[in-house]
């Protein structure tokens, strides 16, 4: 059954309204990815803020023991997400997860982020298990733009890069987007904001996202590191203007709180995965999605 966007508001913190009484757990149980991401790294570590990263990979057999932990610790928890480490639909874990969600705690919101390389073929699963909420990082609807963001994809075990996997990549989201959304499943989508590359195509990402069945767009400053480490964060202007050019098609939402793949309690306000998520890891390596 959809949900209200007027539920969602009150009891899920990525669609506002809710920040400071609305508690969220994610569960890391996705490991790996299928996209480079020139701006992506993925880390095991127990010192940084910032999506991708986690103290450690847990089973979908494991999910509920850790709901429970979460829930005597902030009652006040409404979502069980899942936003890695890897990407969601790159293995089944996700859907074993929100499986076995569904039985033991059907009062959660169930939320989902994926980069959308499979989303339009795994749509079906993803009704099944009962997705609420899914977010898919859309960083380009232009392949020349994607290929400067993004090297290569891995597609049914092949490695297509440049622009040829970026259409791919960007005729799946946009489908499967339209799939999911027709089908009562509310969508975000996550723009990792890139100067010098993506900041003059927001609006063209938000209208043709919005055309497909979004509802919210998200604008993500890129986190200088990895191939594009010499990139300069935008300035909080250059974040502005993004998110002015995406308002003239799609509500934006401006409180995002960069959440890890192993976040537990309130954005902004508590944070429980260190006694959540016990036995981490102190590993300093240093990804934008989420």
């Amino acid at each position: 059954m959809a949900r209200s966007i007027q539920e969602l508001e009150r009891n899920h913190p990525c669609f506002g309204g809710c920040k400071f009484n609305a508690g969220r757990i994610h569960l890391p149980v996705s490991p790996g990815c299928n996209i480079a991401c020139r701006f992506c790294d993925r880390s095991i570590n127990d010192v940084e803020q910032r999506p991708g990263v986690t103290s450690k990979v847990i089973s979908p057999d494991e999910a509920n023991t850790f709901i429970g932990r979460a829930l005597e610790l902030v009652p006040s928890i409404k979502v069980a997400g899942i936003a890695g480490p890897g990407d969601t639909l790159a293995t089944d874990y996700a859907f074993e997860t929100f499986r076995k969600i569904g039985v033991e705690h059907p009062e959660l919101l169930k939320c989902m982020s994926t980069n959308g390389l499979l989303l339009y073929e795994r749509a079906d699963e993803l009704i099944e298990a009962g997705v609420d909420t899914l977010t898919v990082t859309v960083n380009a609807v232009d392949p020349q733009i994607e290929a400067q963001l993004n090297d290569f994809i891995i597609y049914h075990g092949k490695k297509i890069e440049g622009a040829e996997g970026a259409a791919i990549l960007i005729e799946n989201q946009l489908k499967g987007i339209k799939k999911v959304a027709d089908a009562g499943v509310t969508i975000k989508i996550n723009t990792v904001l890139v100067p010098g590359i993506n900041d003059h195509h927001i609006s063209e990402i938000a209208r043709t996202v919005k055309e497909a069945g979004a509802l919210i767009y998200n604008i993500i400053p890129l986190i200088p590191q990895h191939k594009l480490s010499d990139i300069p964060k935008p300035t909080c202007e250059q974040i502005e203007k993004a998110r002015e050019e995406a308002e003239k098609y799609i509500k934006v939402f401006r409180h995002c709180a960069h959440c890890r793949a192993d976040a537990v309690g309130v954005p902004g306000l508590s944070e429980y995965s260190q006694l959540v998520y016990q036995n981490r890891l102190n590993v300093k390596n240093t990804f934008s999605h989420g």
